[in-house]
């Protein structure tokens, strides 16, 4: 049969998601529910929750030389995956998936042995460890929809997620992508299948396992739905969707109903944690809507991510946090007036592949924010060559976003006053129509947090935001 694109949704489970036989069996349910309203449902899935930190744990004990300890974590993980898929499957579907699950963890003690062996851990060998916590997690899920009636059937990701060769941090090549999901997962859709594929993991061309970056899994999520020109996109966590501020800081805050890829994308960067920020590109390219929904609470609406959102009457959609920032003040009277001193600045920073957040600038002096990491004191030592340099620690940036908000006549005023008993160490606004950033201290986050969220958010939009659920938690609190 032909497959209507419009009728595919890529769907993608987090490690919450997949974390144990139940939450496999909510999964199961949540994608037969697609399957019943008539859609093709193509699933990614990320590793069983912590696996992907105990295998960087393995592979960091075998490069110092500790078998012992890599083979104890690779041995815990093996039971873990056995004990899981023992609860999940019936006894047929588990005595044909267990040579598998012991094959994929011969494998990787071979590995570890290896590496301890050489007393070496390269980004290369990382990423094939890392590779085995989605390795195996699809298997268990494309099994468990087998025996709910899904016609699940596992698809290796690295046959279809072709790669560039950064190790860590792998660029997707499209074009190849494409080619390899209409040679080996499209075929199987038309015949009523669902593919499963781990996600965060990909290949070169040459066949040797690459991985994405952390929270990759989105990133392929993505990469699939672009690929087959998908009617949507759908990441499914722990939460209800994007939140206008992290609920743990303000428990009144409220789900955005819709937004649009800029905005997520810049919330994302900034420091909320529902969605991958890479994620955004492939389905921005397609004009593919993604919507972020809890596999914990199925009926929840999500949140609908699209190129161009509603109107909001509110100034503000979301507050994000980013912590554990440096402030490098860098002053040099004697480059006063003198042409290419922003260049030789920046050129440090680009020799340690340092990402700035924030710049502020006057004639001699440059102010900028970086994400806190040991190369800093010799980033600082080179770029005191060039200028008198200090640094402040323990800096966090609030990010304000919304639509439009240089068209919001005052806006700033309302800002800062709102944080006015907090000291505000740097401001950006105008340098993005949807942004406006300043940095704090970090022990000031939550309050500066908190007061904003009481002066902009006291009257939300009930078309953007879910007011619903703020007067039915008053109704019953």
């Amino acid at each position: 049969m032909s497959v209507a694109r419009e009728q595919l949704v890529v769907m993608k489970f987090g490690g919450t998601s997949v974390e144990d036989a139940k939450a496999m069996g909510r999964t199961a349910a949540i994608v037969g529910g697609r399957r019943k309203k008539g859609l093709e449902t193509i699933v990614v899935v990320s590793a069983m929750a912590k696996v992907t930190d105990q295998l960087l744990a393995a592979a960091a004990a075998a490069g110092r030389g500790d078998k012992a300890g890599a083979m104890a974590i690779s041995a815990r993980l093996r039971n873990r995956h056995t004990d899981t898929a023992t609860e999940l499957l019936d006894a047929a579907r588990f005595a044909a998936l267990e040579p598998a699950i012991h094959m994929e963890f011969d494998a990787l003690d071979d590995l570890l042995r290896g590496i301890a062996a050489v007393g070496e851990l390269t980004a290369r060998t990382s990423d094939l460890v890392v590779s085995f916590g989605e390795r195996l997690s699809s298997r268990m899920v494309a099994a468990a929809f087998d025996q709910h009636g899904l016609s699940g059937v596992h698809v290796d990701a690295r046959t279809c997620i072709i790669t560039d060769a950064n190790y860590g941090k792998a660029v997707p090549q499209g074009g190849a992508i494409e080619a390899k999901l209409a040679e080996f997962v499209l075929p199987l859709i038309e015949v009523g299948k669902t593919p499963v594929m781990g996600g965060f993991i990909g290949s070169t061309v040459e066949g040797i396992t690459t991985t994405l970056g952390r929270g990759g899994s989105d990133y392929t999520a993505a990469l699939v739905g672009g690929g087959l020109h998908a009617g949507a996109i759908e990441i499914w966590t722990d939460v209800n969707g994007i939140m206008t501020t992290d609920p743990r800081i303000v428990p009144e805050a409220l789900r955005v109903k819709s937004i649009s890829f800029e905005e997520a994308a810049e919330l994302a960067y900034f420091g909320a944690k529902v969605l991958h920020p890479a994620t955004i590109l492939p389905a921005v390219q397609k004009s593919i809507p993604v919507w972020v929904l809890n596999s914990r609470n199925a009926e929840n609406e999500g949140t609908k991510i699209t190129a161009v959102a509603p109107h909001c009457r509110s100034p503000f959609k979301c507050i994000a946090a980013k912590k554990k920032l440096t402030i490098i003040d860098i002053v040099a009277s004697r480059m006063l007036m003198s042409h290419g001193y922003l260049k030789a600045v920046f050129d440090v920073l680009d020799r340690y592949k340092c990402v700035v957040d924030m710049v502020s600038t006057s004639e001699v002096s440059i102010s900028l924010t970086v994400d806190s990491n040991e190369r800093l004191p010799e980033i600082v030592e080179e770029l005191s060559k060039i200028a008198d340099v200090k640094m402040e620690g323990n800096k966090a940036l609030i990010c304000m976003v919304g639509e439009d908000i240089r068209g919001h006549n005052g806006i700033a005023g309302q800002v800062f006053s709102a944080v006015s008993h907090v000291n505000v160490r740097m401001i950006s606004q105008g340098a993005s129509e949807i942004n406006m950033s300043f940095m704090i201290d970090e022990e000031d986050v939550e309050e500066a947090v908190r007061s904003l969220h009481r002066n902009f958010f006291a009257d939300p939009d009930a078309a953007i935001f879910d007011v619903e659920a703020r007067v039915a938690a008053g109704t019953t609190a």
